[in-house]
């Protein structure tokens, strides 16, 4: 009796661990443009692998070595970059739609396009301050690309990021001024962590310029984006969340095999800056 009642436990036991492997076990199926973004793991799973050579280093040579690690990743084209976003800013409530960046409005993926109404991909970091245009690198990298309205795109345009200014259409809460531009306070350290991102994937190779961050909102088609001040407090204001780490997580595992270091690791920012 004994040991038909310890055979069951054990029988009872191996069952349970393979249930718990079947839920742990990574789905190899194919990430439908529909589907939710899997939820990101947590940075410190990354610590010792994809970030390893970072560690303990500070300043520059953090920098340089978040640079290098970065820099490894796939490319899109342009036109990749329409369906990439259907994925990686899809709406968690809806999953035919997206959510534009600036102002928070949840549209239909099939409204991209160029026309009043729709939405079109926004380049984070202004494609003029460099002049990379839509150029496959800096001009097509899903980490700082994301959907926008077409009149809201254009509000913005190619302005330095700064507090202050004024509400305008469909604006969600972001303001403007002659020369800068201020996202609405749930996005402003998503395009803090986006703008030091560039800044350190883009470092002059490749035939492209040498991006920097700066204390200026007035930089036209030079490699610069600021106020670098503003954007370190806006890093530190607000915190990534569960979009931002998905989004993330999702251009890492699907599309450019990259991360933005500074979502998994929003102190970067203040030892680099």
């Amino acid at each position: 009796m004994l040991a038909t009642r310890t055979g069951r436990r054990r029988a009872a036991a191996l069952a349970a661990t393979a249930a718990l492997a079947a839920l742990a076990a990574p789905s190899l199926a194919a990430t439908p443009a529909t589907a939710t973004p899997p939820a990101a793991p947590a940075p410190a799973d990354y610590d010792d692998t994809y970030y390893k050579d970072a560690a303990g280093k500070t300043g520059d040579d953090l920098k340089a070595s978040l640079h290098t690690i970065i820099s490894d990743q796939t490319k899109l084209s342009y036109d990749a970059v329409w369906d990439a976003l259907k994925t990686t800013d899809q709406d968690p409530a809806d999953s035919g739609s997206v959510i534009l960046l600036y102002s928070g409005l949840s549209r239909s993926k099939s409204s991209n396009g160029g026309d009043s109404g729709d939405w079109n991909r926004e380049h984070v970091w202004a494609k003029s301050h460099g002049d990379f245009g839509t150029a496959t690198g800096p001009g097509t990298d899903l980490h700082h690309l994301r959907p926008e309205d077409v009149a809201v795109n254009a509000v913005r345009g190619n302005k330095d990021f700064d507090d202050g200014g004024s509400g305008f259409t469909d604006s969600g809460g972001s303001l403007t001024d002659a020369d800068s531009f201020e996202p609405r306070d749930a996005v402003k350290g998503d395009v803090a962590r986006m703008i030091f991102y560039m800044a350190t994937r883009y470092e002059g190779g490749e035939g492209f310029a040498d991006l920097e961050v700066n204390g200026s909102v007035d930089n036209g088609s030079n490699p610069y984006i600021g106020k670098v001040s503003v954007l370190k407090t806006w890093n530190d204001e607000d915190p990534p969340d569960a979009f931002e780490e998905r989004r993330n997580q999702v251009i890492y595992d699907t599309y450019q095999h990259n991360r933005n270091p500074f979502v998994d690791h929003p102190e970067w920012v203040g030892a680099i800056w």
